[in-house]
This record gives C-alpha cells, sequence and structure tokens, in this order.
C-alpha cells in the first residue's frame, strides 16, 4: 500500500460549521482522539483569529501527542507588512507547533477585489511568509485558497502563487476547492496539468457545496496527492468539508493507500460518535461506512440473504471500521427479521406460544397503530422477551399527576407526582423539571432509586422527538414520541404511541428505564 497523510482540519474548519462551538477544552479532547487513531496532522485553529484558539495551543502544549504533528493555521503576511512585524505571523510562531499551515490567494479576482493588493504584492506576501516561517524552523503547509477557481481564470497566475510558495521553502502545497464548485473530471484534468510542475509533498483540500468533497479528494489522490485535508464526519462551513469517515476507508479499503493501521480504522466509528457527541450534533444515522444505518436491513429478502452470505447485500465487513451489522424490525419485517434479533439478542423463540411468524404479526399490528420499532430497538427487545415470557417489569406505574405553571414573564415550570410499585412496595415522590417529560424523568428516578442499587445518574436522555402519526384530526392526531437514552456503555432508543403527548412520551420513558434496569 502506498500511504497517504490525513490532516484533520475539523478543531478549525469543522468548527466553522453551523451550531457547532468547541471551547479550548473540547478542542483537546478531541485532539487526544485524533492522535489516538493515529491522524498524522491535526490543525487546532487560527491563534492570530480569537482568543479561545490562543488558549487551546497553550492547553495544548502539556499534551504529549504520539502520532500526530500538531499544526497551527493562518495568513501570509498583511500587504506591504513586514513579514516579521505581522501579528498573525509572531502568533503562529508563539503557538510553537512544530508545523504551521498558512493560506494565500491563487485567485487574481480575490487578489484585486477583495483583498484589494496587486498581483505582484500577493506574491510577494506568498513568498516572504512561507521563507520567513520556514526559517524559523517551522514545517510549512501552504493552502492555495480558492486555487481551482483561480486556475480556471487565470492559469498562468494561479501557476506563479504555488511557484511562489515552493521558491519559499513550503513542505507541502495544499491545492484547495474552497467554493465547493468544482467538479471530479475538473479536478483530474487540471492536477494532470500541475501537480508534474510541483516538486514537493502535494494536498486537497475540498468543500462539499455539490455534494463532492469526497469524490473530489479521491480524485485529486489519483493524480498524485499525498495529503488528504478533511473534518471528521463532514464538518465545516455552509455544506462542510471532505468528511475524513469516508475519505479514510475508500482509500485504504477500495484505492490500496494506507491512511492508518488497520487496529485504528477499527476505531473510526467510535470516533465519529466521539465528536458528535463532544460537538453537541446528533449523529447522521445514513453517514456511510460510520452510520447506524450503514450496515442496516429492513427487507426480510435482504436479511434471508444476509443471514447466508453478508456480502450478498454489504460491500464490506462493518466491524472492519467499528461498526457493526444491524436488522431493523418493521412492518416489512419476515421471519429472517425475527430470527436473526432474537439469535442476536439471545432471546429464545416459542416461549407463551410466540415463534417468529407470530412476532412479526404482531409487529405487523403494533406499527400499524403508529409504532416504529425499527428506530427504537430498546422497545422490540423488551417487546420480544415480554411476548416470549423472558422479562417481567421491574417495577410498575400505578399513577402520575404532572402540573404546570406560567406566570408573565417567567418560563413555564413542570411538576410531576409519580406512583410505582416494586413487587409489594410502594413509592411516591415527587419532583420539578424544565418540562413535563423532564419532572417526570426526575421524580421516576427518586423512586427507582430507592428500590435498586444502580447509578441512574449516569444515565441520561439525549435526544427527544415526537411525530404526528396522522395530522388530519389536527390536535386529537395520535403522535409518536422516540426518546434516545445513553450511559458510560450504551445508546439506546425507545417509543411511545398515544393521542396524548405526555401519555406517549411516558411510555417512552418507562421503556427506557426498564431497559436500563434490565441491562445492569
Amino acid at each position: 500500500m502506498e500511504s497517504i497523510l490525513v490532516y484533520d482540519t475539523t478543531l478549525r474548519d469543522g468548527s466553522q460549521g453551523e451550531k457547532i462551538n468547541f471551547s479550548a477544552e473540547d478542542k483537546v479532547r478531541i485532539a487526544q482522539k485524533l492522535d489516538a487513531v493515529g491522524i498524522h496532522y491535526i490543525e487546532g485553529g487560527w491563534p492570530g483569529s480569537n482568543p479561545r484558539d490562543v488558549q487551546f495551543f497553550e492547553l495544548a502544549k502539556k499534551v504529549p501527542f504520539k502520532h500526530a504533528c500538531l499544526t497551527a493555521f493562518g495568513s501570509t503576511r498583511r500587504q506591504n507588512t513586514r513579514t516579521e512585524e505581522d501579528q498573525n505571523i509572531i502568533a503562529l510562531l508563539q503557538s510553537d507547533t512544530p508545523a504551521v499551515a498558512i493560506f494565500g490567494k491563487s485567485w487574481d479576482l480575490h487578489v484585486e477585489k477583495v483583498i484589494a493588493t496587486t498581483l505582484k504584492e500577493n506574491l510577494a506576501m506568498i513568498y516572504d511568509s512561507v521563507a520567513y516561517l520556514h526559517s524559523q524552523g517551522r514545517e510549512v503547509i501552504y493552502d492555495a485558497e480558492h486555487f481551482f477557481d483561480g486556475y480556471k481564470n487565470n492559469p498562468d497566475y494561479a501557476t506563479k502563487t504555488i511557484e511562489a510558495a515552493v521558491s519559499g521553502g513550503a513542505d507541502v502545497i495544499v491545492l484547495c476547492d474552497t467554493n465547493g464548485g468544482t467538479l471530479p473530471f475538473e479536478i483530474e484534468d487540471i492536477m494532470g496539468k500541475v501537480c508534474p510542475k510541483i516538486p514537493v509533498k502535494v494536498g486537497i483540500h475540498t468543500h462539499n457545496d455539490c455534494g463532492l468533497a469526497v469524490a473530489n479528494t479521491l480524485a485529486a489522490v489519483r493524480c498524485g496527492a499525498v495529503m488528504v485535508q478533511g473534518t471528521v464526519n463532514g464538518y465545516g462551513e455552509r455544506c462542510g468539508n471532505a468528511d475524513l469517515t469516508s475519505v479514510i476507508p475508500v482509500l485504504q479499503l477500495k484505492m490500496g493507500q494506507s491512511c492508518m493501521t488497520d487496529q485504528n480504522l477499527g476505531h473510526l466509528t467510535e470516533v465519529s460518535r466521539y465528536v458528535s457527541e463532544v460537538a453537541n450534533m446528533t449523529p447522521f444515522n445514513g453517514r456511510p461506512f460510520v452510520g447506524k444505518s450503514a450496515f442496516a436491513h429492513k427487507g426480510g429478502i435482504h436479511v434471508n440473504a444476509i443471514m447466508k452470505t453478508p456480502k450478498a447485500y454489504e460491500h464490506m465487513e462493518p466491524e472492519v471500521v467499528g461498526n457493526e451489522r444491524r436488522v431493523l424490525i418493521s412492518d416489512l419485517s419476515g421471519k429472517s427479521n425475527i430470527d436473526y434479533k432474537a439469535k442476536e439478542l439471545g432471546i429464545e423463540l416459542g416461549g407463551n406460544g410466540f415463534d417468529s411468524k407470530r412476532i412479526a404479526k404482531e409487529i405487523k399490528r403494533l406499527e400499524h397503530e403508529g409504532y416504529q420499532f425499527d428506530a427504537a430497538e430498546g422497545s422490540f427487545e423488551l417487546l420480544m422477551r415480554r411476548l416470549t415470557g423472558q422479562f417481567k417489569p421491574l417495577f410498575q406505574l400505578e399513577s402520575f399527576r404532572v402540573a404546570i405553571e406560567k406566570e408573565k414573564d417567567i418560563p413555564c415550570r413542570a411538576y410531576a407526582t409519580i406512583k410505582i410499585s416494586v413487587g409489594d412496595q410502594q413509592e411516591i415522590t415527587a419532583a420539578e423539571g424544565n418540562g413535563p417529560v423532564s419532572a417526570l424523568d426526575n421524580a421516576l428516578r427518586k423512586a427507582l432509586n430507592k428500590f435498586f442499587l444502580v447509578d441512574l445518574e449516569k444515565m441520561h436522555l439525549v435526544d427527544f422527538k415526537v411525530r404526528v402519526i396522522e395530522g388530519r384530526d389536527g390536535t386529537s392526531a395520535r403522535v409518536k414520541v422516540f426518546i434516545d437514552s445513553r450511559d458510560q456503555r450504551r445508546v439506546w432508543s425507545t417509543v411511545g404511541v398515544s393521542t396524548d403527548i405526555i401519555e406517549a412520551s411516558w411510555q417512552a420513558l418507562e421503556d427506557s428505564f426498564q431497559y436500563k434496569l434490565s441491562h445492569t
């Protein structure tokens, strides 16, 4: 296998994505995770642009990175400024990273209309900045911003900007599709003309505005790029950057280009979900390779086939990237789906007269009423165990009451009183919360703590979704509620259905706690 350098810019470019806001401490945690899986370069941020990135680099000085080369990002010197006096350049050096990445203008439109300088001065800015940073003992990665747009508009000038960076001593030249508008065949055409003239390593940096960031990155590697830049989960400004969770496995598994060890590749799904968690972003189930649905099968014919030979409907083994095969249960399910799930969960069929055929029939009935078990595997497992007599509820609801209080200019407050029974004992507790579900959650925890030696504080709800099943009845319509919960080891989903949103929420909440207690 040939070796490709992976350059992660999640902490800089990724943090520019909408709704993503990393603290300096968050960035340190993610950097350590990336280092642990063998990422070659980690771009920590732009110290010349904000205090948070300055703080990150100060914290990072105390972190012993084992594999990654921490990199500070910035721009070329400003026009008509001495390089050694430019505050951006000074901040880069003060970050004390072994490598620095600076961007410069490749597109004459940007030179003349955006930064309003001359084409000659822009070339000097590139050369001077690279040369000075190189003289200070830094590895210099030069990002040719808007290179492909610049080349299409004025190929001679775009080429001269690259030559200026090479003359200054750049170690790597990264060609950037900053607007994300270039197509794969254009990438191949332009790189085919440019790469042979570049005497140093070439990298690629693409954005996803046409949905082609990964494809463009792969096309660039085919043309000689040996460094790929991107972000975990494709986070980034506008439509995001090239998603490294797709780029890495495609390069390694499909194109014979080594990016990391097989052992580290097996942690790719874990890294994807970890970054999602720290970014407070709901993971996208349909994300290739690492998404929850990437190896999920729902149709009975598909399930029947993969039980015989998985490659019939899978392009690779999910375990290679740390993912897992999943069989979904819905009204499309057949006996094969039930048989597969029963084996996976260790459930013996036939108890209470419920074999796979009868269970499939019951699921079809419930889904007709509005339940959706392919998105609520926690509730499905409990249902299977109940039907086959292999699960007895660990607590029973006797009653609950929820009250909402609203005063002028004060947010709503919710209060819940709950009565449950465990065996022959009963417990009544009350609690308040930010809303009715939060209040019920808090009250149920207090009650269960009286009976079970389980640390329920480490279990928390991570997502709450409400869906209207049929909207023609207006506010009387049936709704389904999904709750995602997690503890230190797992994430599980439960569902409830009712014409009353509070009752549906309770059903999902109760299943969540029953699942947690039964797996302790």
